[in-house]
């Protein structure tokens, strides 16, 4: 039964995720918002709205470490298995601005989660925990990358068709994107509940903690939508979507994700280590040196694979030892 509740649950996030994006982006254009808006607001909430439904979810059940390790174990993901899978199916070119402005703060959103899961290393006694404060302080980041992302938007020149005419299909009517938005979010609130349900029973039943299933299976899991609008972009030839997905997703994950859910209540880091949290800071870190040091802002088809290999390696690491 917890099988299926997990199926069903992601099932419905998924759906969910899917809905709410189809209906903001068309709620976005009817108010006359730019693409390049639409892109980096609407469709990185679209993508982390399940890391945010399902870490709201567990750290109200009191499975706090399945709501850390979810948004940790989806920014290991996001690097290594989609931009190294991206880059095997076809060589990831990244802008200049994207190297200098965006992916430092992927970085910067990692090292901050790292140094507030890290009190021990740096002399801070007690339980480690996100507290309210440091939830807050998140969130007043994830303010400045949105206030710093309308501004870049602003210089940006809009794009030339409108919706209808690049797409060939009416535009969504404002209020079937209402009822989109709407039962997007319902689907994503009861799957994450859903969800949560069928994978904390898999953790008690195999002996495993919340921890490593927010790590592996869960992250995984709300990692998808991640994984299928980035394969698809890089089988169609823009492999440059799949960049802006990731770098909004992990910054979306920590600074608005765990500063949400840092601010409704303190989250103790349970059995997410240190270690986990460095492979997290080091694949960000990564991921800038491959775009800048050894081949002209591109990932290429075998720095992909060593990426792969590294989350090969990663979860080899958590199962066995």
């Amino acid at each position: 039964m917890d099988i299926l509740w997990l199926i069903i649950g992601l099932v419905l996030i998924l759906l969910g995720a899917d809905a709410l994006t189809d209906g903001a982006s068309a709620m976005a254009r009817r108010w006359g918002v730019s693409d390049l808006v639409v892109g980096l607001t609407v469709v990185a909430f679209g993508t982390s709205a399940p890391e945010l439904a399902i870490s709201l979810v567990s750290a109200i059940k009191g499975s706090a470490p399945m709501a850390i390790g979810n948004v940790v174990g989806s920014n290991i993901f996001n690097v290594l298995v989609i931009i190294g899978l991206v880059a095997v199916i076809k060589p990831v070119r990244i802008g200049r601005s994207i190297m200098i402005n965006e992916l430092p703060l992927v970085i910067l959103s990692s090292v901050a989660l790292l140094a507030t899961g890290s009190g021990v290393w740096l002399g801070v006694e007690g339980e480690r925990v996100l507290t309210r404060p440091e939830g807050i302080l998140f969130l007043l980041f994830f303010v400045i990358f949105m206030r710093y992302t309308f501004s870049q938007a602003k210089h940006a020149s809009p794009s030339d068709p409108s919706a209808e005419s690049a797409s060939g299909k009416p535009l969504m009517p404002m209020w079937r994107a209402a009822v989109w938005v709407a039962g997007g979010l319902a689907a994503l609130v009861w799957g994450g509940d859903r969800f949560v349900a069928g994978a904390s029973g898999i953790a008690s039943s195999m002996g495993m903690s919340d921890a490593l299933i927010g790590l592996t299976i869960v992250a995984a899991g709300t990692s998808l939508p991640e994984l299928a609008t980035s394969v698809v972009a890089a089988r169609k030839g823009k492999p440059g979507i799949a960049v802006g997905n990731v770098i909004g997703s992990n910054i979306f994950n920590i600074f608005l994700v765990l500063g949400v859910t840092g601010t409704i209540m303190p989250l103790p880091f349970g059995d997410i280590s240190e270690v986990d949290l460095l492979v997290m800071t080091g694949a960000a870190v990564l991921f800038w040196i491959f775009g800048w040091k050894f081949a002209d802002r591109t990932v290429t088809r075998w720095e992909g694979g060593v990426l792969l290999a590294l989350y090969v390696v990663y979860i080899c690491w958590q199962i066995f030892f």
